[in-house]
């Protein structure tokens, strides 16, 4: 029940939050720009990423009953994880208007076009639909024990790779190729584009340039330390020790808590 009344409140934080983003950057002329444009991208994923699980999570967290059927499952699983792949592609492409803004600022105009935002935003979205068309019809092919226990608040990749009673070493290799893909690399690729940032603000004479500058990155920092972290640690080793014990709360804060901060953050 404490769990119940948590989760439904930071969602209906979500819901509000998101939807209040969305709707100033379509009614304030002045926000439309390519920061709030990809800021009004990841509103809408965080309100698809946590509507796709959190109301089958609040059935089971409220009634005796805690059963999802296969079809049921399965539909989750591939929503979740394309939305979770997409919203990785957003982080980094979030943090590349931001290097563009901080240090190519007599550029950015030309560089950022609504044009390029418009492909950005699309390689954004097709690109979560390419991650879940890759892993999950090979997960729910996978031969499951026949408890049929997810032992998880969702059905994700790494709960249903250790529901399987196969072997899911090809599985396991699998979506840690993925999770290299799709966390490592845009990662790495994010902590590059921001040591950039660091020695451009640190070039800055005026120390009010230094904080605009500080403000308009702090929050995008703090954004992709809270997912990263908490998704890396679940999806490269889906079988590890901390991934079997943690992993459903690591999972619960991704899905509940982070996406109730991010507008709050923003």
């Amino acid at each position: 029940m404490t769990l119940f009344v948590t989760v439904s409140i930071s969602y209906m934080v979500t819901l509000m939050g998101n939807t209040t983003i969305i709707l100033l950057f379509h009614l304030d002329p002045h926000l439309h720009t390519p920061m709030y444009f990809f800021l009004t991208n990841l509103s809408l994923l965080d309100l698809c990423f946590t509507t796709s699980c959190i109301p089958q999570m609040l059935v089971h967290l409220r009634g005796p009953d805690k059963t999802i059927s296969y079809l049921g499952c399965a539909v989750q699983l591939y929503i979740f994880l394309g939305l979770g792949a997409a919203e990785c592609v957003l982080l980094l492409v979030m943090a590349f208007d931001r290097y563009v803004a901080v240090c190519r600022p007599l550029h950015y105009t030309v560089i950022m076009q609504p044009r390029v935002c418009h492909k950005l935003a699309f390689l954004v979205w097709t690109s979560g639909i390419f991650g879940t068309l890759v892993q999950s019809p090979t997960t729910m092919k996978l031969p499951f024990c026949h408890h049929h226990r997810v032992d998880d608040f969702v059905c994700e990749v790494p709960a249903l790779i250790r529901l399987a009673c196969g072997d899911t070493h090809s599985n396991e290799l699998q979506i840690s190729v993925i999770g290299s893909v799709f966390l490592m690399v845009p990662l790495l690729l994010i902590l590059i584009s921001y040591g950039h940032i660091a020695r451009t603000v640190l070039a800055i004479q005026s120390h009010e340039g230094r904080r605009k500058a500080f403000q308009t990155c702090s929050s995008h920092l703090v954004v992709v330390f809270l997912f990263y972290c908490t998704v890396t640690a679940v999806y490269i080793q889906p079988r590890s020790h901390f991934s079997q014990k943690g992993g459903k709360f690591l999972t619960l804060f991704y899905t509940v808590v982070t996406p109730t901060l991010n507008p709050l953050i923003y």
